[in-house]
């Protein structure tokens, strides 16, 4: 495709309504009915809506909560057309907009809103809500919470809590913050009625370089840190990504993707604004149907994390007559991939050429959320499945003495959130961001990632999870004296745990002496443990197996730092059987 008319960097509502004229009638997207139909939403019925739910942000009060430019929205919801609808009308009225992952706990979305000065909080889901409620007093500077299903009852959510002998907040107060989306949109329409001319007006007058979306993105300890990320920075990537990949991506108004990922991470809400300024129609599903669904949608563009990548590719391997591969992979994929791309976490080699050998090309990148998000690329004409790529061609990279990459360029963010001197921390003195990452670059110009200064494991699913913030949290259990978090690139955490070994004695009492018994009561103490522990975290940051070390980590075996801190790289190394062997049973 020739990606000329859309490479001028604009705000991404603008993609909605520049074409609309042509658009109106076609599919934006099909979501997925009960019955397992698709029902499509026209571009026109997603404009409509984005334009009444952007004038309802920019409404004063009463009517609306009187969104000023600069001010947060936060969205707390899995996938939907609502989702992006609540993205690009915050956007169009100026709005920052701010993602909460719906795996979020009640504690870590509370600490996003509350941090984020949120003004406008939209959620769905009654688990989601009622961990809204739960934290009813983190939404001090919310004007309104906003269910984005008529079915959600706030004040059933009220009732519930109150029966349960739990705190709630008042009905009086819940009832003025609250509102159904279908309420936001009908007050929007009536406010664009009357004021025509105010919502493209506000839209037009957004700045590029003002943010637009604040990713939070994990910490290596303590609390996330906000990345605010200006409509410039990412419309400046997006437009070297159109550069890099038009030679693969179908043409423009003819493409059709099948949607999984997270809107509420980059990736997935970037291939949304990517279906949104390329005119493709989004096919929406979730990760537990994607399998089935790719067959059945036949997909031309495809964009997934390493795990989904991992199945296709034993799909087409599971076939014992290689002349049959290919039909195999077809038969799973729908047979049309055309672009597809992984992200996220690394992909494993033998899975890039596994692919290959049957005709599907998966790109691969290198990025981080600091960077809106990409750095590097593989391209449909120059890839190597040994590296991430060559930088983009507005980003500048270069190494440092110790190999760790830096960057510069028009998509590097400018600094966190109220956060100055983690801002410090994250730049050299001459400007370049330090990503954390060690790397090396091949004759040839492609990059190759090969260590990381921060200890921060990513899952194959693509999640970032920072161990320390989990090891953490046994620091005061007597009984256990290390526990070390394993996981980097594996669809979920194992640890290895450290026992105090006369803590152990006093617990088990008589029950020490017989080996058997020890064990299997030291490890239930443990497993207890573990399961408290796990209800504090997101579904991706629990423990799903451990094993029980025998042998103390010690300084002088090279375990322990002179402080006594875990040396997490060699205690990996020394413990890769046993920490491994936690995996076999998916084998």
């Amino acid at each position: 495709m020739d990606p000329t008319p859309f490479l001028e960097p604009r705000i991404a509502p603008r993609a909605i309504f520049d074409r609309l004229d042509e658009r109106r009638a076609r599919p934006r997207f099909f979501v997925p009915t009960i019955g397992g139909a698709w029902q499509p939403v026209t571009w026109g019925t997603f404009a409509d809506q984005v334009r009444a739910l952007g004038a309802w942000l920019a409404a004063a009060s009463p009517v609306g909560p009187a969104l000023a430019p600069g001010e947060r929205v936060a969205i707390y919801a899995p996938n939907r057309v609502e989702w992006m609808t609540a993205a690009m009308a915050a956007q169009a009225a100026g709005g920052v907009v701010v993602p909460i992952y719906p795996a979020s706990t009640a504690d870590q979305a509370a600490y996003v809103i509350e941090h984020a000065d949120a003004r406008v909080v939209f959620v769905d889901t009654r688990a989601l809500l009622d961990r809204v409620l739960a934290r009813w007093d983190a939404l001090g500077a919310v004007r309104r919470i906003v269910l984005l299903d008529d079915g959600l009852d706030a004040a059933r959510g009220r009732a519930e809590r109150l029966g349960r002998g739990q705190s709630a907040p008042d009905a009086a107060a819940l009832e003025q913050k609250t509102l159904h989306l279908s309420d936001a949109l009908a007050l929007g329409i009536s406010a664009h009625e009357q004021a025509p001319w105010a919502f493209a007006g506000r839209m037009d007058a957004v700045c590029l370089d003002a943010p637009g979306l604040m990713l939070y993105t994990s910490g290596t300890s303590g609390n996330p840190k906000g990345v605010p990320l200006s409509h410039r920075n990412v419309a400046e990537n997006g437009a070297d990504w159109l550069r890099c990949c038009a030679a693969q991506l179908p043409e423009a108004e003819t493409g059709t993707d099948l949607l999984w990922l997270p809107m509420a991470h980059v990736f997935g809400l970037g291939e949304a604004c990517l279906g949104n300024t390329l005119g493709w129609t989004t096919y929406l599903c979730d990760p537990a149907t994607v399998m089935t669904r790719l067959p059945e949608v036949r997909p031309d563009v495809f964009m997934s994390v390493p795990t989904v990548w991992e199945k296709l590719a034993h799909a087409a391997l599971a076939e014992p007559d290689p002349a049959h591969r290919g039909a195999a992979l077809a038969r799973v994929t729908g047979g049309r991939l055309r672009f597809c791309l992984s992200g996220g976490a690394g992909l494993k080699r033998e899975v890039k050429e596994a692919l290959f050998a049957q005709g599907v090309l998966v790109l691969e990148g290198y990025g981080l959320t600091e960077c809106s998000p990409t750095l590097t690329l593989n391209r449909p004409g120059a890839f190597r499945f040994d590296s991430v790529g060559q930088p983009l061609p507005s980003v500048e990279l270069r190494l440092a003495d110790d190999g760790e990459i830096l960057a510069r360029g028009p998509n590097v963010f400018a600094g966190y959130h109220k956060d100055p001197q983690a801002t410090r921390s994250a730049f050299t003195q001459d400007g370049w961001f330090q990503t954390g990452d060690i790397g090396r670059f091949t004759e040839d110009g492609y990059l190759q990632i090969i260590d990381r200064k921060k200890d921060i494991l990513v899952t194959a699913g693509g999640k970032n999870v920072p161990p320390a913030n989990i090891e953490v949290r046994f620091a005061d259990d007597p009984l256990i004296r290390h526990v070390v978090v394993y996981g980097e690139g594996k669809k979920y955490l194992v640890a290895g745990v450290w026992l105090d070994e006369v803590a152990l004695e006093a617990m088990l009492g008589g029950r020490a002496g017989e080996p058997r018994v020890r064990a299997d009561s030291a490890r239930a103490l443990v497993e207890a443990r573990i399961a408290r522990i796990n209800q504090e975290l997101a579904s991706y940051e629990t423990i799903k197996r451990f094993t029980i070390l025998q042998g103390p980590l010690t300084v002088e075996e090279g375990l322990l730092t002179s402080t006594l801190k875990v040396r997490r790289k060699q205690v990996y190394a020394a413990f890769a059987r046993e920490l491994e062997a936690l995996y076999r049973e998916d084998a």
